[in-house]
């Protein structure tokens, strides 16, 4: 699970960062497409394109990680499985301390 959370977390955030720079230099009222006007609503042509470069950026992220030399990607998972998870409580150990 933490391996498609490493490819599709960084690629949410470069896709809004994309799409806030996309669509603030271009209105979606005069967007077109294979020279055709696009005739969404701003919501739809909004939605869409963040989906749009969401798809782009897990593309690179896994490009990225699929081409990481064994050792980094091992270093990964070690660091991983070492690290809590701190948006988990964490569990009690069974008939011990709650400390």
């Amino acid at each position: 699970m933490r391996h498609i959370i490493w490819v599709f977390w960084p690629a949410f955030i470069a896709a809004g960062i994309a799409e806030t720079l996309f669509f603030t230099m271009i209105d979606p009222a005069q967007l077109y497409l294979f020279g055709q006007q696009v005739q969404w609503s701003p919501m739809a042509t909004y939605s869409t394109g963040f989906l749009l470069f969401w798809l782009v950026c897990v593309c690179s992220s896994l490009m990225t990680y699929a081409m990481m030399p064994d050792v980094a990607r091992e270093a990964l998972r070690k660091a991983a499985n070492e690290r809590e998870d701190l948006a988990r409580p964490k569990r009690r150990e069974p008939g011990g301390s709650s400390h």
